[in-house]
């Protein structure tokens, strides 16, 4: 999962990106809300931690400018503790939810995961395709109820596909998500990722489709 940090704090943006990717997330960063505001329109981002006290273009203005061009990621919006207004505000601009400064970096995770999951009519921490198990909430992993360790990328792709069981995924679609822009980004990677997933899970559960991509099943 891909997600986009808008925080113009340095330090605050420095955490969370240390966080979300300790918790298996491509994160891109963004410290002001014109940079923003391009990213969000032209990257496809799986979920977004957007400031609203933002230089150069603030974040409320970005957010109703996403969803006025149509962009519905889900967005976790960060006020002030006592700003009541933003946060109506924010909601009424299409946030999905807000959490206040200073917030613990567990629950930031926690809501962003659920978000992510609600996203795609998923309610469970959670996921469940036949005999393989993925919980979302503590990056495990199990088969038949034995635990197989990942590679964060080999998560960050396993889960993709496990939030859309049964629907094929494109390369394209898959390394857009799978890494952050500033990473050299190379299909026979992919490939290869996939190849170490069919070795130490169920070869069958991923399934290529020629010339459309890739689709995880529950072997019959």
């Amino acid at each position: 999962m891909r997600v986009l940090v808008v925080e113009d704090s340095e330090a605050l943006a420095a955490q969370l990106r240390e966080a979300l990717a300790a918790a298996h997330f491509a994160v891109d960063h963004a410290a002001d809300g014109e940079e923003a505001l391009f990213l969000g329109e032209t990257e496809p981002y799986d979920a977004v931690v957007l400031d609203l006290g933002l230089p150069r273009l603030d974040g409320l203005s970005v957010l109703r400018r996403w969803r006025a061009a149509g962009r519905a990621m889900p967005v976790l919006i960060l006020t002030a503790r006592d700003a009541w207004t933003e946060k109506v505000a924010g909601l009424d601009a299409g946030a999905d939810d807000y959490l206040a400064k200073p917030f613990v970096m567990g629950e930031l995770l926690a809501r962003l995961r659920a978000l992510v999951r609600r996203a795609h009519g998923r309610a469970q921490a959670e996921l469940q395709v036949g005999a393989l198990s993925i919980d979302t909430a503590t990056s495990a992993v199990a088969l038949e109820g034995r635990p197989v360790r990942l590679t964060g990328l080999e998560f960050r792709l396993l889960s993709y596909l496990a939030h859309r069981p049964g629907q094929v995924v494109s390369k394209t679609e898959l390394t857009e998500h799978l890494y952050a822009q500033d990473f050299d980004r190379d299909s026979n990677t992919l490939e290869v990722v996939i190849g170490r997933l069919r070795r130490k899970l169920d070869p069958a559960l991923i399934e290529t489709l020629r010339g459309q991509g890739y689709r995880l099943v529950a072997p019959g």
